[in-house]
Order: structure tokens, then sequence, then C-alpha cells
């Protein structure tokens, strides 16, 4: 059992309308997680929201690229770039996070992907994994030593953000029954020996106590 304590954060990562069922890159069985990440809100002190919010056009779109589809992959900038659906576009109710979601005690969202020409996934950094999102200075400023990562989705945004975490000298835990995957050729399988191989612990929500 781990009981979280006042250094210990619960970043909640991009639990919005666009990936859940029925959204525009919906992982599937994505508004599973709202429940246990609500329970879990409860057992910690610390709260933080990631939210995903791409302007119109944004550079990871397939739509921005003529001839090209959702899934494939092109060679962006700053290295290898999956392309998408449209989601998550500002102000849209694509973006808005889940209804069910229980936000009453979260001190700080944080918006990625805004930049029009460089994807985000993860809570820390841009997708060149250099340009910070301001999350590590407000984690270090505010005393928070060890991460728990819950959301959407486990192999892209939530994986990032935890090797990001581990790559800056946080403690990091993922919660995998509070996470779904996208699965886009064999990524989750892929992602979870990465997240083994950056010494982030994997746990089960039962496992996180009072």
């Amino acid at each position: 059992m781990i009981v979280p304590s006042d250094t210990d954060v619960l970043i909640v990562v991009d639990v919005q309308n666009d990936f859940c069922p029925g959204g525009a890159l919906a992982v599937p069985d994505g508004d599973a997680v709202v429940g246990p990440i609500n329970d879990l809100t409860r057992r910690f002190a610390h709260v933080v929201l990631t939210q995903d919010w791409h302007p119109p056009g944004h550079a990871s779109f397939a739509s921005s690229h003529p001839g090209r589809q959702p899934h494939e992959t092109i060679a962006a900038t700053y290295g290898p770039q999956i392309l998408w659906p449209d989601h998550c576009v500002q102000d849209s109710p694509g973006a808005d996070f889940h209804p069910g979601l229980d936000a009453a005690h979260v001190e700080l969202i944080v918006r990625k992907g805004f930049h029009q020409g460089i994807d985000s996934y993860s809570a820390f950094f841009e997708n060149d994994r250099i340009t910070p999102t301001g999350l590590a200075g407000y984690l270090a400023e505010r005393g928070l030593r060890r991460c728990f990562l819950a959301g959407l989705a486990l192999d892209f945004c939530v994986a990032w953000s935890a090797e990001d975490a581990a790559r800056l000298g946080l403690a990091c835990v993922v919660i995998e029954d509070a996470c779904r995957a996208l699965d886009v050729r064999g990524s989750e399988a892929a992602a979870r020996e990465r997240l083994k191989t950056a010494g982030v612990q994997l746990v089960k929500a039962a496992d996180v106590g009072n």
C-alpha cells in the first residue's frame, strides 16, 4: 500500500471529451477512467490536470497535411510525429473535460499543444523534449517530489509525462487501471517497456491508500 503524502501530486492527464467514446480521437473505454480518478483525487492533497489545447490547423492534424491520413507518421523538425484526427481544438466541446470528472480541489490546469507547429504529449515538455510547459518549476516551488499519473492515453501522453518526470529526477508512479491506451501499432506494449526501463512504478488504484 502506498499512502500519499503532502509532497505527492496526482497528475490527471487529458480526461477530455475528444478522448472519450464519441470523441474525435476516442481512446477505447476511455470514460472508464473517470470513476477511479474521482476516487483517487480524494486521496491526494495536490491534484493537477492537463488539457490538450490545440489551435485550428495544428501541425499534428492529418488535415493539415494534404494527402495524409490519421495515424500516418511524418518526419517533423523535432522527430517522428504521428498525425491525428482534428481533436481538442481550443474552445470546442471536444476540448472540455469529461463532464463526470470531479475537479473540485484541482490546484493547477496545464494546457499543452497550443503552439501551432509542435505537438505536446508530455505534461512537462513539448515533443522536442526540450521546451518546458512550466510544470516542473511549479512542482519544485511547491516542494512536490513524487508524481502519480492517471488518465489518457497510457501509451502516449501518460507515458511521455512519466518518462519526463523520471528524467527530471522525480519519483513517478503510473496508476495503470486509471488509464486506458490507444494502442496504435503496438504502442501500449512499447510504452510499458519504456516505463519499466525508466524506473517508473506501475500500480493499481487499490494500492494507493488514504
